[in-house]
């Protein structure tokens, strides 16, 4: 018998001040069985950090054609591709020709990412955004995470306060461009 996803709740308070965006989410995440908890956690935030009007999870694995996140404007065209982890150059190509914006999360070491994209043909690949945390900050996170979690996130000058279920942390938001 296959195992099912997971389901968590995340009530957060983002407080985005380097975007102006205040808000008050309520987000029911799905982690499927492959999906690690840095890899649900990483596109958590990814959501959050991202978070505009048309802002919807992907369809997840069962959608090879869509990312961790999308973003849709009101007529229902692809307005952003927002990757998790560390997708293929592959992928990359195909996310930057189908939307206006591409942006990669990573709870990865982002020069190990890099690498992998290096000399591979992604379209428009100077445009290309690749943003990480500090190193364990995504992993402090994840021993904080619950089934049902209270988040408050709160964005800087780069810089991300996170309380999650009571414990607090912070990470520099460092971004990085395809060579």
């Amino acid at each position: 018998m296959a195992l099912g996803a997971t389901m968590y709740t995340f009530t957060v308070q983002l407080a985005d001040v380097d975007r102006g965006v205040y808000d008050e989410l309520s987000l029911r995440v799905a982690r499927h069985p492959s999906e690690t908890d840095a890899y649900m956690m990483t596109r958590v935030l990814a959501y959050c950090l991202e978070y505009e009007e048309g802002i919807a999870f992907g369809e997840g694995i069962s959608q090879a054609d869509e990312p961790a996140v999308v973003v849709r404007d009101l007529t229902g065209s692809l307005v952003a591709w927002i990757e998790v982890g560390a997708p293929d150059a592959e992928r990359l190509h195909f996310g930057s020709k189908a939307a206006d914006r591409v942006a990669v999360y990573t709870h990865r070491d982002p020069q190990k990412v890099l690498a992998a994209w290096d000399g591979k043909r992604i379209h428009r690949a100077g445009d290309i955004l690749l943003r990480s945390f500090d190193p364990g900050f995504v992993d402090d996170a994840v021993a904080a995470l619950e089934r049902r979690n209270t988040v408050t996130l709160s964005v800087t000058e780069g810089q991300i306060y996170l309380e999650l279920n009571g414990a607090t942390l912070s990470s520099a938001i460092r971004e990085h461009r395809i060579a």
